[in-house]
């Protein structure tokens, strides 16, 4: 199959699937009915071209399998009136809407747990298989079967009606965009494994968004998350050596950024500032902007950083949130202001065990010349993470505070 019938596929699929669970209901069965009328495109138009509506050939066919598998449940009676209300060989009606929100909000149902939903996500409307997903989360393929599985039959169980307008509707929203962030940073730097970065699990994020933001030009917080990943993907190409090992921020090579995606996010997150009313993704967009078009860390704003992120402490409050702040307020204000900003996260049980905290601690030590007590930071933060990448850049770290002789450079900080 070509790649752009492969693309042309991938971009109609969650259309075609979310306008027939719109009208049908039944999730599991309208995806097994879109699967079949992809693989009936896959086989047919490299042979006889790609037909002039191929979103509407797609619907007819997925809804005419969809319309064989509910006469199959002929014992059923409420299926006998879906078969009845669409017979074979009637074309349907394909109304210019894009399910494709629609379907996003039953993927992110909030009867989900988070994996299920990142899982569901990615199989709906990433278009990846089960085996895809499966390697980028590093877990058996079964496992991440029996997790979408029931993840369909949870949606299946509770009923799923399309939220209305107001503040159901902006709730689901926001579930749908703190699962597409997921799956970004999941790709940017995976939790475990040898690699730094899944760049299947980035891509589809920064796809997805960029649809949901085509579908919501005027919404604030979608935009700010499509400029965040763009800015922070940008950086990618120089994050890692040749040999996959960790490049700190002060040590990239920034003419290997790239300065397309810089330049799109950059723009975006300024013309949405001017014109939305603030939120967080906006505030990280910003921050990343920052970082993204200063000519060097030591030339970064960092005072401006440090306020951007005083801004979105009090926005939305979290422990990483701070841990930010206090890297950024050290750069500004010196290593002693950001270490007394880390003390309380000591007792915060959701970063006490976290390798940042303690990677962290370890870079502002090492700024105020703390090597002995760095060293042991980086080696606990070292022991702490699940990345292997992480954890040879952080053992490293330490062992050269152990062998050198005192630095005065900041070379630290978050790659």
């Amino acid at each position: 199959m070509s790649t752009a019938v492969e693309d042309l596929l991938r971009e109609h699929a969650p259309r075609v699937l979310g306008l027939l669970v719109r009208r049908h209901g039944r999730f599991d069965m309208c995806e097994d009915a879109v699967q079949d009328a992809l693989l009936a495109a896959g086989t047919q138009w490299p042979r006889d071209g790609v037909p002039d509506n191929p979103w509407g050939w797609l619907v007819t066919v997925a809804s005419h399998k969809l319309t064989d598998a509910f006469r199959a449940e002929a014992a059923r009676a409420r299926r006998e009136a879906a078969v009845a209300a669409l017979q074979p060989g009637d074309a349907p009606a394909v109304p210019d809407e894009d399910d494709t929100l629609t379907l996003l909000f039953l993927c992110c149902h909030p009867e989900l747990s988070a994996p299920s939903q990142v899982a569901l996500t990615l199989r709906a409307v990433g278009g990846l298989t089960t085996a895809q997903i499966a390697r980028a989360f590093l877990v058996p393929e079964a496992t991440m079967g029996q997790r979408i599985t029931r993840a369909k039959l949870r949606v299946r169980a509770t009923g799923f009606t399309v939220p209305p307008a107001g503040a159901q509707r902006a709730e689901r929203l926001r579930v749908v965009l703190h699962v597409l962030y997921l799956i970004f940073n999941e790709g940017h730097t995976a939790s475990s494994g040898t690699d730094l970065h899944r760049p299947e699990l980035t891509a589809e994020a920064i796809r997805v968004t960029r649809l949901v933001h085509s579908l919501l030009p005027d919404d604030g917080e979608v935009a700010g998350l499509l400029a965040l990943m763009l800015l922070t993907d940008a950086r990618r190409p120089a994050r890692t050596r040749p040999d996959g090992s960790l490049v700190a921020l002060a040590e990239q090579d920034r003419a290997l950024w790239d300065a397309a995606a810089i330049a799109e996010g950059a723009g975006l997150i300024t013309a949405t500032m001017a014109r939305a009313p603030l939120g967080p993704y906006q505030l990280q967009a910003a921050i990343a902007a920052l970082h993204a078009t200063a000519p060097s860390t030591r030339e970064t704003d960092w005072a401006q950083i440090a306020l951007l992120y005083r801004v979105l402490e009090r926005l939305a409050p979290s422990p990483m949130v701070t841990l930010n702040r206090a890297i950024a307020v050290a750069e500004a204000a010196g290593p002693r202001a950001g270490l007394a900003l880390l003390e309380p996260l000591a007792g915060d049980a959701r970063l006490a065990e976290h390798h940042r905290l303690d990677s962290t601690r370890g870079h502002l030590l090492e700024m105020a010349g703390e090597h002995g007590a760095a060293r042991e930071a980086y080696r606990r933060a070292a022991r702490r993470t699940l990345s292997l990448p992480e954890r040879r850049y952080l053992e490293g770290r330490a062992a050269r505070l152990g062998t050198a002789a005192p630095v005065t450079d900041r070379a630290g900080g978050t790659p």
